[in-house]
Formats: C-alpha cells, structure tokens, sequence
C-alpha cells in the first residue's frame, strides 16, 4: 500500500486583502499569513482557532515594538541582556541574590538595590538587564550615569525645567543612577541626589552602581549633612550586591570574553 503524504503548501496573500490590513494598521500581518494559513490547514485550526493565531502574533509584535521604544526612551543599551551578562561566570556574587534581584519582587516592594564592583565587572550591563525586564512588565524605567544625570539637572535650572525633570525622576518606577561617586559631587548635586533618594524612598524602586562601598559615598559630596540623610534610607531598603572579578580587559586578555561579545562590553 502506498501512503500519500499532503504538505501544507502557502497561498500568496492577494493585494486586495494587503490593502485592508493596512487600512487597519494590520500591515504586518501579511507577511506572516501564508505560513499562518499553511499551519492552520495542516493542523486543522477552526476558524475562530486560526484568528486567535493571527491576532496573538500581532499582539506579540506590538508589544516586542513597545518594549523597544520604551527601552530606547528609557536609556537602556539594547546590547545588554541578561542572558548575555550571566554568561561570565568567572565573576564572583552572590546568586541568590541575583535570582532574587531577577524576579523583580524588589521593584514590587518599592526596594531598592545597590550594585558594587571594580571598574569592569558588568555592573552596568546587569542593571541594564535589569531594566529590560522591567520594560517588559511595562514599568516605567529611566537609566542615566550619575555625572550626566546630574548634569542635566543643572542645565534644567537654566530654563526654569528643573522641577518637572526631578518629579520625572522621582515618578517612574524603576530609576538606575550608573556609576555614582566616581567623582565629587558638588553642593547642587548633593541637593539633587537627597531629592532623588527621599523622594522615593519605600515608594519606589532605585538601583544605584558604584565603585566605592556606600560609607565611602559621603566623603565624595559637598553638604555630608544632606548626603548622610540620603545615604542612610539608601541601603536601610536596599539589596546590596556585590560583584567581584577581573575586569572587561582582563578577561579579553585571558581569551574568556567571546570576541562577538564586544559590543556588549560591560562597564
């Protein structure tokens, strides 16, 4: 007996029906209905069954295109995943620490996290991490390094936007200051930074990255009096994690860092 096998073959999708999708703002869909047609046939998916397929995709589509504008907007480096982060695994940390900073209980419980390593161990690039996953529980999150964010701030004073910028800040739900005490703060930043902390202290979730460990913070800022107040609520509801290991050079010295890898170097 022979036994003839059906193939699902695609059917090209006429300009008539190109024209309605569009009109609909469905456009994309035609680029994947023939496969989606092919599929239904061949698994026999009702009606109903075949448009849950179809609207299921361009809902998956709208939201990967809205998870990449918020990112974009947020100021997070589309290069820095966390799968990619967690791949060097001759770093040293705290893991389940990390599993927990992951599932982003801590966002949901207005905590905060801090992030301490030598220059080089992917403390940006895990808080960028971070950050792409709270996009995609469609949380709002800003990214900025410490001396430019507070550089804005004082240019913000100059056209009198400097309060709308702070209750930005202060509003969204994940805020990350990368790299902060790398240098002195002067008496303006020292403002802003109390601002920032009080403001969303068990309100909001913030995650700073730094170099220096935080009793360290104070002696880089011009008003301790203020610093000290913010730095104390800072890790009273704070995870702290602390990463240890060679840097970024060190490891593309030793061969460890895959050389397609480089343009997510970590900072």
């Amino acid at each position: 007996m022979t036994t003839t096998r059906t193939t699902a073959t695609t059917e090209p999708v006429g300009t008539d029906l190109v024209r309605l999708l569009k009109a609909l703002k469905l456009g994309a869909l035609a680029e994947t209905l023939p496969e989606r047609a092919a599929l239904a046939r061949q698994h026999k998916l009702s009606h109903i069954g075949f448009l849950e397929v179809l609207l299921a995709d361009e809902v998956n589509r709208r939201d990967s295109r809205s998870a990449t504008l918020r990112a974009t907007k947020a100021g997070l480096d589309p290069a820095m995943a966390f799968d990619s982060w967690n791949s060097l695994d001759d770093l040293r940390y705290d893991r389940t620490l990390l599993g927990n900073l992951a599932s982003l209980r801590f966002l949901d419980a207005h905590q905060s996290a801090i992030v301490l390593g030598s220059v080089g161990v992917g403390k940006t690039h895990l808080t960028i991490a971070l950050g792409h996953m709270v996009i995609h529980r469609r949380h709002g999150v800003l990214f900025a390094r410490s001396d430019k964010l507070f550089t804005r701030l004082r240019a913000a004073r100059l056209d009198n936007t400097v309060e709308a910028k702070i209750r930005r800040l202060t509003a969204t739900d994940m805020l990350i200051i990368d790299d902060f005490a790398l240098r002195p703060l002067d008496a303006t930043e020292t403002n802003d930074f109390y601002e920032l902390i009080v403001e969303r202290h068990r309100k909001k979730a913030t995650i700073v990255t730094s170099n220096r460990e935080p009793s360290e913070w104070l002696t880089m800022t011009a008003d301790t009096l203020l610093a000290q107040s913010a730095i104390d609520r800072l890790p009273s509801a704070a995870h702290t994690l602390i990463i240890e290991g060679p840097s970024y050079r060190e490891r593309t010295r030793s061969g460890t860092v895959d050389e397609n890898t480089d343009s997510e170097r970590p900072q």
